[in-house]
């Protein structure tokens, strides 16, 4: 053996290993080999931010591994992924294996291709260079900054709010976009609109629609039929007059297609077309792009998947628009190549977008292949980018204005034809909710100047505006990347962060931020303002391009950071209590206490009718409560009222909810430190607890029935034993959700009724 090559994964290995002689053995390191172990001082700022690295029992077994197999070889190859996190690993196994002293005089080299080809394979190794050090040092910022935030505010957390998990450098922004999102939509008024829509026909008889544009001489503005009086007085005035067209403007424009993918438009493409999150997106284009077994050869069948550059190889082009003309014929074909830049912040464009290794290799075809997901997430990356190098679309666009004698009114409609599809033919890009819907193709009949037009049917039709919807992973994605907030390989990982944190769930694919994540993020606000700007986070994902770029020391932005973050941090060790209650109850507030009639807030205890209501800070987290205690005991969970709720609508604690049908024992509700929970009976006079079960999240406490406590009582059940050990499978439910647990092994399920 004389060359020995590492890649990550096992997947990668066993498709390079088949375009290499027998000199060759392909190694996979299995991702990264070590990590900053979740301890105090694995960064250590006051020493020139030397960082202590720490290898788990897997990783060590496997670098022992390949320690082994180096010493036999006379040549190292580090052929990791193409990005700074693959520069990352074969910086880290070089430094190990130098630790060990076996490397002496072989050879090394480190390779880079763009996809998991013969040729770009066999390319890469017949070009090799040296670990980009500039990469590895940004890298090595990232790490630091991310540890040094979560390391460091963390406790802060912790101390100050009890209850919260951690925060991050990039995830506690990203909660901050969920949650004044949320805001957005609670303190969303609905204002009413009209508008008026006339049935009418041409001289033929064929129907159309038209749209009230001008009234009494005015040209109408969106809220200016502000009700039904003002409608109605307008349709009144159409019905009143004869109409003629007064002019036809007809226009032809093109519609040009999206650029390839890149990580972040997949994702969100992936989202809105396939229902994938972004965790899945990733998973299936990792396996696409290692390689997939075909006809007895494995071969990568779609190019690097962590990218945001937009350019195509020049032999891709050349490859698709070959392809566009055998398949779609030579008009389809531009008579230039299209080349895309890339809009987005904080862009590097290092590396190709998204696409087919070979655009020949047609989805049909390679379909038998492939699972569910890796056929249908190929079909779109290969619709996507035969379509981005074909013809525009052109559509005629025709508007008609229809008048009455006198023009004080003007009725108009419109409509599209398209008159070539181009890349419409293949493909057209999904939208997300905000985006406004223009592609209706609303197809009007002839209309020419004087036609007289006989309205059928003036409508009178009422609107109400709509609050911005919640993110979607898709649209939260678009808006990180607007704002140049992380990275596009790490939005999968924030957003199940976020998640697995409990700060936020995923409810009909849309984030909804919960308690806890909004006192966080209320928290961060009022104490570290800076370090939760989406302008200052941005500028840091510049700082780390820059030394990529070798424009900056990575030691020189670490420094400038930590001053002003230890700084920061130090102005909360005297921080009271009493100051983050004060804060959280100003920003909070208006979620968690009802307004009155007048909309003045109402805060006064529904028990004792004389103590105020506040938001309080518990051992397991932040609830309401009454400031008379111990004099009066009220409580209640973080939980938003309606506007004019009465006093004593929210659940009191504790409510008796009826006697169970078998003991007899009341069955009550209660609030505790992880939340609502049913309880059995009272303590006993030994000591023993009375039997209790956690609320599921989607059931309200003031939803709660007996015949609801009774079966939650039941539980933890036992499901049957387990085939292969002989051991009994439990359900229950806990303050993470439910869940089934085997021999210390627990499983989250999805839904509550799975329990049952």
């Amino acid at each position: 053996m004389d060359t020995v090559v590492i890649v990550e994964s096992p997947a990668k290995a066993k498709t390079i290993n088949k375009y290499l002689g027998n000199n060759f053995q392909v190694v996979a390191s299995y991702g990264h080999v070590r990590d900053l172990p979740s301890k105090d001082g694995s960064v250590e700022p006051d020493n020139a931010f030397a960082m202590h690295w720490e290898s788990d029992g897997r990783s060590s077994k496997q670098v022992n591994e390949i320690a082994k197999l180096v010493k036999q070889a006379d040549r190292l190859v580090l052929a990791t992924d193409p990005d700074r996190e693959g520069e990352a690993i074969s910086w880290h196994i070089l430094e190990i294996l130098n630790q060990k002293k076996i490397l002496g005089d072989k050879k090394i080299d480190r390779v880079a291709f763009n996809e998991i080809t013969k040729r770009a394979v066999q390319d890469a190794m017949a070009q090799p260079r040296s670990i980009d050090q500039q990469l590895v040092n940004a890298y090595l910022a990232r790490r630091a900054l991310d540890y040094l935030v979560g390391f460091t505010l963390s406790p802060v957390l912790w101390r100050k709010l009890p209850g919260s998990r951690s925060a991050g450098r990039v995830q506690s922004v990203a909660l901050r976009l969920i949650c004044e999102r949320e805001e957005e939509i609670d303190l969303f008024k609905p204002q009413e609109y009209w508008s008026v829509t006339a049935d009418a026909i041409n001289p033929k008889g064929d129907a159309f629609q038209a749209n009230l544009t001008h009234v009494f001489g005015e040209k109408l503005k969106k809220f200016d039929l502000g009700n039904e009086a003002q409608a109605t007085k307008a349709v009144e005035a159409v019905k009143a007059g004869t109409f003629k067209v007064a002019t036809v403007t007809k226009k032809q424009v093109n519609r040009h297609p999206s650029p390839p993918f890149t990580t972040s438009t997949l994702q969100q493409e992936a989202s809105r077309k396939l229902g994938f999150g972004a965790t899945r997106t990733m998973r299936t284009a990792q396996s696409l792009y290692e390689g997939i077994s075909i006809g007895g050869e494995t071969v990568g069948l779609i190019t690097y998947m962590r990218t945001d550059g937009v350019q195509l190889a020049q032999d891709a082009i050349q490859g698709i628009r070959d392809l566009i003309g055998k398949d779609f014929g030579n008009k389809y074909v531009p008579g230039q190549p299209k080349y895309y830049k890339s809009k987005a912040k904080n862009t590097q464009e290092a590396h190709e977008a998204i696409r087919p290794t070979d655009v020949f290799r047609h989805p049909k075809e390679v379909a038998r292949y492939l699972n569910d997901d890796q056929k249908r997430l190929y079909e779109l990356i290969w619709k996507r980018t035969v379509a981005c190098q074909m013809e525009s679309a052109t559509l005629d666009q025709v508007t008609a204005d229809i008048s009455d004698q006198i023009g004080t009114i003007t009725l108009r409609a419109t409509g599209s034809v398209i008159a070539f599809d181009g890349f419409i033919k293949v493909y057209t890009e999904g939208r997300d909710d905000s985006d406004s819907d223009d592609d209706k193709n609303n197809i009007l009949p002839p209309l020419k100047q004087g036609d007289v037009i006989d309205l059928k049917k003036v409508i009178p039709e009422q609107h109400f505006t709509k609050p911005p919807p919640r993110y979607t992973e898709a649209s939260l994605v678009k808006k990180m990347e607007e704002l140049g907030i992380g990275r596009p390989s790490t939005y999968a990982s924030i957003m199940q962060v976020l998640q697995d944190r409990n700060y936020v769930r995923l409810e009909s694919k849309r984030f909804i931020p919960e308690d806890r994540g909004k006192v966080v993020t209320a928290f961060l606000a009022s104490f570290f303002t800076r370090y939760v700007e989406y302008d200052f986070t941005a500028r840091m994902e510049e700082a780390l391009d820059r030394i990529s770029a070798g424009e900056v020391e990575w030691k020189d932005i670490l420094n400038e950071f930590w001053k002003n973050f230890k700084a920061a941090v130090d102005e909360t060790k005297d921080l009271r209590i009493s100051e983050v209650l004060d804060a959280l109850n100003d920003i909070l507030g208006h979620y968690y206490f009802p307004k009155d009639e007048n909309g003045a807030v109402t805060r006064t205890c529904p028990s004792c009718k004389i103590g105020e209501l506040s938001i309080k800070l518990g051992k397991m987290g932040a609830f309401i409560g009454c400031d008379r205690y111990p004099d009066c005991n009220y409580t209640r969970p973080l939980t938003v009222l309606e506007d004019g709720a009465e006093a004593g609508d929210e659940v009191q604690f504790p409510k008796e909810l009826g006697a169970h049908p078998e003991s007899g024992d009341m069955i009550t509700l209660r609030l505790g430190p992880y939340g609502p929970y049913v309880q059995l009976g009272e303590e006993r006079e030994d000591g023993s607890k009375p039997k209790r079960a956690t609320l599921p999240r989607n059931l309200a406490p003031k939803d709660v029935t007996l015949d609801q406590a009774v079966e939650l009582l039941r539980l933890p059940r036992d499901v049957g034993k387990h085939p292969e050990t002989g051991n009994m499978i439990v359900a229950n439910t806990g303050r993470f959700g439910p869940y089934i647990a085997h021999d210390g092994v627990f499983v989250s399920l999805k839904e509550e009724e799975e329990l049952f």
